[in-house]
């Protein structure tokens, strides 16, 4: 990941601002590639801002000039535009009246790559003046842009900074996300699905109280959209999200798991298979969770809940369900030896509980 920003990547950026600002060499752009080793791509993200700062005029107008003329580059793209945004929104920073400007710019990068984090910054700078002009953008000819107006607001949006004011009022991008549910690109309804499941994590009972009301005027895509932005909330057994999905408690049977093995040596897999059966009267649909519990450094267990599969049963009917789950060391999960847990979840509610050995 670190070397999408390396020394040929950073040539071609100042080529190419060189090209719309003749009068510009741009020195510090020249040499930063010597302070990358061993840094991260953030890092050097850093770096690259820093050296823009450095060579570009020092005034919000100028700078944003250079940048508009080199995006009549198409090649004026990539991971460099990352460090151009976080430029451009240092530079609005420190000049407010310019703040709007900045957020439009922002909004004219996006396109290639994407602005989803140096909008952060702005974003916690002064959300009440920023959240109006990021709606605006909902209507949007390109669907990059509208989906900056999802991706860039989302409460928990992976590699980013933590912006308190959205954490603060999570129904504050309710708005952006009821114009957008029913975009015509799936890239955009994409994120508001994961920008709903930030939310859930917040406020489930405001969640569900906006996918209901997006099922209720619903278009082809809708109910993606909503199973996709309430996962977590199903995975939870959340009773409003599961009735909402259709997930009505019921009366099943579930066999115990048969392993294809009770000790799963790393890296490795757990297989297992299971019966489930509707016991009820009425034709019921499940959705089929599993848990594990995994071994912690501190020997005890917590659990992670994964999705398995829906199943629509009728009356008496059973199917066979399997997996293979795999396990190996990552560096978001770090796996421990010793007993672990696997439990299946139905419709939110706990069968069954199977322990397994792992041995590193």
């Amino acid at each position: 990941m670190n070397e999408l920003i390396d020394a040929d990547a950073v040539a071609g950026l100042r080529a190419r601002l060189a090209s719309a600002a003749p009068g510009l060499d741009f020195p510090a752009l020249a040499h930063v590639a010597a302070g990358f080793a061993d840094a991260s791509l953030r890092q050097r993200t850093d770096l690259v801002s820093a050296a823009l700062l450095a060579d570009l005029p020092a005034d919000y107008p100028g700078a944003a000039a250079v940048f508009r003329s080199a995006l009549a580059d198409p090649a004026f793209a990539g991971w460099t535009i990352w460090p151009v945004g976080e430029t451009v929104t240092t530079l609005g920073l420190a000049q407010p009246q310019h703040f709007a400007d900045a957020l439009g710019l922002l909004a004219e990068l996006t396109p290639r790559l994407t602005s989803e984090f140096p909008i952060r910054r702005l974003l916690d700078h002064d959300i009440d003046a920023a959240l109006p002009i990021v709606q605006s953008w909902t209507t949007h000819p390109d669907p990059h842009v509208r989906r900056l107006a999802s991706e860039g607001t989302r409460v928990f949006l992976p590699w980013a900074i933590r912006v308190p004011s959205l954490h603060a009022r999570p129904e504050a991008t309710v708005p952006i996300l009821d114009a957008l549910y029913r975009d015509e690109s799936d890239y955009v309804r994409r994120s508001v699905a994961n920008h709903l499941n930030d939310l859930a994590r917040q406020n489930p009972g405001l969640v569900v109280e906006v996918a209901s009301r997006w099922l209720a005027a619903p278009d082809e895509n809708t109910a993606w959209v909503v199973r996709h932005g309430l996962r977590t909330l199903v995975k939870k057994a959340h009773p409003g999200a599961l009735g909402l999905l259709g997930f009505a408690p019921v009366t099943v049977s579930v066999s115990d798991p048969v392993l294809d093995s009770p000790v799963v040596t790393l890296p490795g897999n757990l297989g297992f298979r299971f019966i489930l059966t509707n016991d009820g009267a009425t034709t019921e649909r499940m959705a089929v969770d599993y848990v594990v519990h995994f071994m912690k450094s501190n020997g005890r267990q917590a659990e992670k809940v994964f999705k398995l599969a829906a199943a629509t049963l009728a009356p008496g009917e059973s199917v066979i369900i399997s997996k293979r789950h795999g396990l190996r060391q990552m560096t978001t999960r770090v796996h421990y030896a010793g007993t672990h847990t696997l439990e299946l979840q139905i419709n939110g509610e706990r069968h069954t509980r199977t322990d397994f050995e792992v041995v590193l």
